[in-house]
């Protein structure tokens, strides 16, 4: 019998963020779960490597680059989105950067490229899909990545915590005005994930381990455990959950350190 609850086939997903890390993952499962997957990224060589990869295994994938910075990028791709599979059921919108730095050190370049990705970026890539699943009235759900961050900081961490804070309560504000189109926004809040955007961090053995004994857990995430939950908000079986963060950080943001103190 077809589990017609946690299922996302004959579905379509615009996977931004595509090329690698958290993005390929989700690429990778939705498509494996019988869904149809246009992948995008910026980076289009390594979209075009990676894609392929996914093309071999799967029939229903496609690609295209985008720069989610630019209006008229996002609205060709999700019109491209459209020819190929018709609808746009389910969106994921990974991208960002951090640029590790001090507070007093930052330049106001650096800060305005951490803002131009992480919140105008993810802002329009939000919008232009939006317009797509109203226009075509779909259910549909979309599901941006924010982090731990937007509610923990440590030092070098301010402009993307504060982007990802940012990113919550603009997937509230998108929420709030699509529910009567049955269309859901969610975030998803990782916590230390492996990816390439954490590399800095990988090699870096003492900062490695604090990272890993930092969460309840014990241990870092890996792709296909972030990717799990997000296509789960995309599935029939989350239908009720909208406007929220689902942090999925191995319980990071529930305990108080790693000390154990005789009780």
């Amino acid at each position: 019998m077809e589990n017609k609850v946690f299922t996302v086939n004959g579905r379509t997903a615009l996977v931004i963020g595509a090329a690698n890390g958290i993005g390929l993952g989700i690429s990778d499962l939705y498509a494996r779960m019988g869904g149809n997957v246009m992948m995008s990224d910026y980076d289009s060589k390594r979209l075009s490597e990676t894609s392929k990869i996914l093309k071999d295994k799967y029939e229903n994938v496609e690609s295209m680059q985008v720069d989610i910075r630019k209006t008229d990028s996002v609205a060709e791709l999700v019109r491209k989105t459209e020819e190929s599979f018709g609808k746009i059921d389910a969106a994921f919108i990974t991208p960002s950067i951090n640029i590790r730095k001090k507070f007093l050190d930052y330049t106001d370049d650096e800060f305005q490229r951490v803002l131009d990705l992480n919140l105008k970026g993810n802002f329009i890539a939000m919008r232009e899909v939006a317009k797509s699943m109203v226009n075509k009235k779909v259910n549909g759900s979309i599901v941006v990545l924010s982090s731990i961050r937007s509610m923990m900081v440590e030092e070098g961490q301010s402009a993307y915590a504060a982007t990802k804070a940012g990113i919550v309560q603009l997937v509230r504000g998108l929420a709030c005005e699509l529910g009567k189109f049955n269309v859901r926004v969610n975030a998803i809040a990782p916590g230390v994930v492996d990816t390439p955007l954490t590399q800095q961090i990988k090699n870096d053995p003492e900062w490695y381990k604090a990272y890993s004994e930092r969460s309840a857990l014990n241990r870092w995430a890996s792709v296909d455990e972030i990717a799990g939950p997000a296509v789960f908000l995309t599935t029939p079986a989350a239908s009720f959950i909208d406007g929220t963060v689902i942090f999925v950080d191995g319980g990071w943001t529930a305990i108080d350190g790693r000390f154990e103190p005789k009780l």
